[in-house]
């Protein structure tokens, strides 16, 4: 069973920066995330087993699609979503512009985002007070709203899409560590005690016995909910 332990290892011990534009359609952005993806997606595979389509299904129980997150999921393990950011200091949101990857950051979820309840209280709070408008006409929908028959012919509709931004992990863990701008690759693997003391112990051994004079393994004081 794959974990993040061996995505870290197999990216340094096979270390190569170069992302594949994968060229299908027309949207250059989206083409170029893919790219990112499929190295993501490799990283977690032995080796010798990139893009392999036997070894892909053993690893991972789901591959994603492109309205279905998360992007990936392992076989009895974690759940996967891969964003791209133009620069060190973008809000996740953006695609990578360059096919050189100069950082990645491997962070758990429960050290990065709130719990749902803090996001849905702004959207129910959103979707509510729209809801409570008069003399306009509401359809069900998986967006924030959609409002129809705006207009006094009835021809005109308004969809409410929520668009979330985060922050950059460069950013939000710059007192754990800071971007170096004279590495040419940056590699940061975050998640809580509980959880790497959760991981095999084997691949923590690994960890620990990487022949490479720049891996560190850490324990840090994180930031704490209020």
């Amino acid at each position: 069973m794959s974990n993040i332990l061996r995505a870290f290892i197999n990216i340094i011990e096979n270390y190569q920066t170069e992302i594949e534009t994968i060229t299908q359609g027309n949207n250059r952005a989206n083409n170029m995330g893919e790219g990112l993806e499929d190295y993501i997606k490799n990283s977690f595979l032995n080796p010798k087993d990139i893009n392999n389509l036997e070894a892909l299904v053993k690893v991972y129980s789901y591959q994603g699609n492109k309205n279905n997150p998360p992007d990936l999921m392992l076989k009895n393990g974690d759940a996967i979503e891969i964003k791209k950011l133009e620069s060190k200091n973008s809000a996740i949101a953006l695609y990578i512009k360059q096919n050189s990857l100069k950082s990645l950051w491997l962070v758990y979820g429960d050290c990065f985002c709130a719990d749902k309840e803090i996001y849905e209280r702004i959207k129910n709070t959103i979707s509510n007070g729209i809801n409570s408008i008069s003399d306009v006409e509401f359809t069900e929908t998986k967006e924030l709203g959609k409002v129809k028959k705006v207009d006094p012919l009835g021809i005109t509709d308004l969809r409410i899409r929520g668009m979330w931004h985060i922050d950059n992990p460069n950013k939000t863990f710059d007192y754990l560590y800071q971007y170096d701008e004279s590495k040419q690759f940056q590699l940061i693997c975050l998640m809580t005690l509980e959880k790497y003391k959760s991981l095999p112990f084997e691949d923590r051994e690994m960890i620990n016995k990487i022949e490479n004079s720049s891996v560190e393994v850490k324990e840090l004081q994180g930031k704490v909910k209020d």
